[in-house]
């Protein structure tokens, strides 16, 4: 009885730790689009990627796995940190003319990209009732950046260009899943991104500089990128990825929150009804399996380190 006791407090300091992730990401989110308006979203990424990288390598430095670069799968970890660098400099781009929360929700088709892919790439089998769930995603997705629409079509292609490079990033995270340890694969992506933003990060340097707040700011957003990062490694540890992936959606609300408050955007009704119907496919895909077999943690892998 004990056991279970501290198995169910285990859980809940879990799902705690993963509503502070949830709710770091989106804040990091709004302060991207909030800077995005006034500096190129390289530079910003580069100097984000700069703060979290030194928070990956005293963690590398703490666990005594600063020869990460010894561990097996370089390539895959490589191929992991390219992906993630490209899609986060996408995402952020995007910010400058798509609105948060439409933007938030169309990254959230990552998971359903992923269960469409898994047949071919994973060799998974994927059921009638999972198939429902994608072509219900891609339903809310049309509604969303539906032909007429307010959305910029540039602004669209590459928020799904993100959202098809977070899904490969979690097919390549399910591939190195119990392979390489969680803070090796942190450390190797920050760094790597830290590169890869850093080498064209002199060409679009900003016309002004920073002043100090907003400086402050670029930085805190690398901090806090790196603070969900450890949290979310904590959460794993004390709860199932099982429990704790319907709480990801918690992301998407909070999207819609700061679009409303900080930005003065709220979707419109069809838009609303398609980040619903994404929100209920996501859902569908994980709910159940709490009951079933496990969600891997990739379905959390909120853009690490974003």
């Amino acid at each position: 009885m004990n056991a279970g006791l501290g198995r169910e407090s285990g859980w809940w300091r879990g799902g705690l730790l993963f509503l502070c992730v949830v709710m770091l990401f989106a804040t990091v989110d709004a302060t991207a689009k909030h800077l995005v308006g006034r500096y190129p979203a390289p530079f910003l990424n580069a100097v984000r990627y700069a703060a979290t990288c030194t928070v990956a390598i005293a963690m590398l430095a703490n666990a005594g796995r600063l020869r990460f670069w010894r561990t097996p799968h370089r390539g895959l970890l490589v191929l992991r940190g390219l992906m993630l660098a490209v899609m986060g400099t996408c995402f952020m781009t995007a910010l400058l003319w798509m609105p948060l929360a439409e933007a938030t929700a169309i990254y959230f088709m990552a998971p359903l990209v992923v269960v469409a892919l898994s047949p071919w790439l994973l060799a998974e089998r994927v059921g009638a009732r999972q198939w429902l769930a994608v072509a219900t995603g891609f339903a809310g997705m049309l509604l969303i950046v539906r032909p007429g629409g307010q959305l910029s079509w540039i602004g669209t292609a590459l928020m799904v260009a993100a959202m098809l490079g977070y899904a490969l990033l979690q097919l390549l995270t399910r591939r190195m899943a119990g392979k390489v340890d969680a803070t090796v694969q942190y450390g190797f992506a920050a760094i790597i991104c830290m590169i890869a933003t850093g080498l064209p990060a002199p060409f679009f340097l900003p016309a002004v500089w920073p002043d100090l707040v907003d400086w402050l700011t670029i930085l805190a957003m690398g901090f806090m990128s790196a603070l969900a990062q450890v949290l979310l490694i904590l959460a794993l540890q004390r709860a199932p990825a099982s429990t704790l992936a319907p709480l990801n959606y918690c992301h998407l609300l909070l999207a819609l929150v700061y679009s409303a408050w900080w930005f003065g955007r709220w979707p419109d009704a069809l838009a609303m009804g398609g980040i619903a119907l994404i929100v209920g496919a996501g859902l569908s895909l994980t709910l159940p399996a709490r009951a079933a077999a496990p969600v891997s943690p990739s379905s959390l892998d909120s853009r690490q380190p974003s």
